[in-house]
């Protein structure tokens, strides 16, 4: 009686099996892409990490912004946060260049030491995965509205925070909640 019922057990699971890895939900830490220079990165190196992921673009009118995200950037950093930016070009062509011309614009003109990857879409039809799951997952689910919109990772991978592009990456809504996700 108990080897009929472990078999019968055994066969139910073995039916659901397949599914698994459909109803397994792929995480932030699960993505790999590729950095400013063109070599493959998982993000997985940022486990422990809290993680600002940040659309970027060199001629919009929130560029400035690059200068407040260094700043943020360099005040938490020994603290374990870091900055990702993803150059995209959605927005009004906003980010025509190429990586080699983007990197040079970040790094000699604005001063960015922080990550920066390969330009991606954020989206429409050509949106990269990594973008799909942020914004389905957001709290605030939806559509990125334009560049140098904001999202907080903790240091589990979990979307804790977005926040537009006209919100300041130092302003105190954006810190507090960086302070709180670094304790």
């Amino acid at each position: 009686m108990f080897h009929s019922k472990l078999l019968l057990v055994s066969a139910l699971l073995g039916s659901f099996l397949p599914f698994a890895s459909v109803l397994a939900k792929e995480g932030f830490y699960d993505f790999k892409v590729k950095d400013i220079k063109g070599k493959e990165v998982s993000l997985s190196k940022y486990k422990g990490k809290v993680v600002m992921v940040v659309n970027v673009a060199s001629k919009c009118g929130y560029t400035y912004q690059y200068d407040h995200l260094e700043k943020v950037f360099q005040k938490y950093k020994e603290k374990g946060f870091v900055v990702v930016g993803f150059p995209a070009n959605n927005f009004l062509s906003q980010e025509p260049g190429s990586d080699q011309e983007i990197e040079t614009f970040c790094r000699i003109q604005k001063g960015a030491t922080f990550d920066m990857m390969s330009k991606i879409s954020v989206k429409g039809k050509d949106q990269h995965p990594l973008y799909t799951y942020l914004t389905q997952n957001s709290p605030n689910p939806g559509d990125v509205k334009w560049n140098f919109e904001k999202i907080l990772i903790s240091k589990t991978g979990n979307i804790e925070a977005r926040f537009s592009s006209s919100v300041e990456p130092d302003e105190t809504e954006v810190t507090q909640k960086i302070e709180a996700l670094l304790k």
